[in-house]
């Protein structure tokens, strides 16, 4: 289990105190690349978990599941399940059975996971809240982020958005003290940040550009 920096630790602080309130909790976790904000997931789930209660982690898209499985499989081994839009109805029925009947703890997913009937539901984590691929455009239209500030608000959950480059509403929410922001500014073991370089393409030869 790798040390937590001091950063880690404050965020990850005032993530259990949101769940000790068992109250309506939204909570942005600000953090750059490679700050360690899976690393904070894993423990907060681990927190609700080791108290009886259960757990979403929502990430963008099914091309990202396979890592995040990974690291969720090690963590909580059959405690877990994984649902997405590519089981079947019969496979799908199970795991939300299960999740129901508290065999299953925590359920990894894209979007549609937001709806799992987890029970004793404590916590969602929305990794990457900035994504579009939360936003489902067919019948039933709905923002998975936006269901699960929902569902957090009517259920009482802490719901913990996460991103290096945060939507501009949930930035927007937590300067108004409508979200605890919490803030990773540096990379785990102090790591430099790429360099950036911005360019005024109107001093550009307009050749340059093609």
């Amino acid at each position: 289990v790798s040390e937590l920096n001091a950063d880690q630790h404050r965020a990850l602080d005032s993530i259990e105190e949101a769940l000790a309130s068992r109250e309506f909790t939204p909570c942005l976790l600000h953090g750059v690349t490679g700050s360690g904000k899976t690393e904070i997931y894993l423990r907060a789930a681990a927190r609700v978990l080791s108290q009886g209660g259960g757990c979403i982690v929502l990430v963008p898209e099914i091309s990202l599941l396979p890592q995040a499985v990974a690291r969720y499989r090690k963590a909580f081994g059959e405690r877990m399940a994984v649902i997405h839009s590519r089981l079947t109805g019969p496979e799908r029925f199970d795991i939300w059975d299960r999740a129901e009947r508290g065999e299953c703890r925590l359920v990894l997913g894209p979007r549609s996971a937001v709806f799992s009937p987890v029970r004793d539901l404590r916590l969602v984590v929305v990794d990457e809240e900035q994504d579009d691929s939360y936003k489902q455009d067919d019948k039933p239209r709905y923002h998975a982020r936006n269901a699960a500030l929902m569902r957090g608000k009517l259920e009482n959950l802490t719901v913990l958005l996460g991103s290096a480059t945060p939507s501009a509403e949930s930035l927007h929410h937590a300067l108004e003290k409508r979200y605890r922001y919490l803030s990773l500014p540096s990379r785990v073991g102090g790591a430099p940040l790429p360099r950036i370089t911005l360019v005024d393409l109107k001093n550009e030869p307009l050749e340059a550009a093609f």
